[in-house]
């Protein structure tokens, strides 16, 4: 859970003319356009974790995260006239995240820093003919989450995955965005969302099971 003392935004004092905990998020965005600044502190505390969250998952550092938190709302206040309504509110700070955490990610690399405008490859992988191996391993999920050490690799691999499935992924399965707002975020087909993350859950299956494996092999 993000625990930051750090001030997000300092904005002046503004009368609150709304229930706002009531008001859905394209609601509040509109009174934030009309300098209700209770409104858009409303936004921060409703998205503000999981902002957070996103990340740390995606950069692994508290204070990088910390830092695509802030830029992340202050975009969304700089820009929120340019917010049509064409997606979900929620989709759209997602990817704004996401943009400012890929621009991090590719300028530590050393990789020419580069928004979600290239990310996509054209939006798809091509048709993807794998068959998903048939085990037991879906049926013993709560036992895998309830070990440490399984969950430890679990996370590393995760992080191990190439860039553009683990974003994905991140999204998709650790976020619970639909295909179709994760393609929205990424600017991405449908078809090529689907891609990625079929493959990405097929290599954290084939390397999550060969580690269950090798443990069981272990305990002989």
């Amino acid at each position: 859970m993000h625990t930051s003392t750090k001030p997000l935004l300092q904005l002046p004092p503004f009368p609150q003319k709304v229930s706002l905990p009531r008001v859905s998020d394209e609601t509040l965005l509109e009174y934030s356009r009309k300098k209700d600044y209770l409104a858009f502190e409303e936004l921060v505390k409703r998205y503000e974790g999981r902002i957070y969250r996103l990340g740390l998952k995606m950069l692994r550092s508290p204070d990088d995260a910390e830092d695509i938190l802030q830029k992340t709302f202050l975009s969304v206040f700089e820009n929120m006239d340019k917010f049509r309504g064409e997606s979900k509110f929620s989709t759209w700070i997602f990817r704004i995240a996401t943009n400012h955490a890929l621009m991090k990610l590719r300028k530590e690399k050393g990789k020419t820093a580069e928004s979600l405008d290239n990310f996509s490859n054209n939006g798809d992988d091509g048709p993807v003919e794998i068959q998903i191996p048939d085990t037991d391993l879906d049926s013993r999920v709560p036992e895998v989450y309830e070990q440490k050490e399984l969950m430890e690799n679990l996370e590393k691999i995760i992080q191990e995955l190439p860039e553009n499935y683990r974003i994905v992924f991140i999204l998709r399965d650790l976020e619970g965005f639909s295909n179709q707002e994760v393609a929205k975020m990424l600017d991405m087909s449908v078809p090529g969302v689907k891609s990625r993350i079929l493959r990405a859950r097929l290599m954290i299956r084939e390397k999550l099971a060969k580690f269950m494996e090798r443990n069981e092999e272990n305990a002989k």
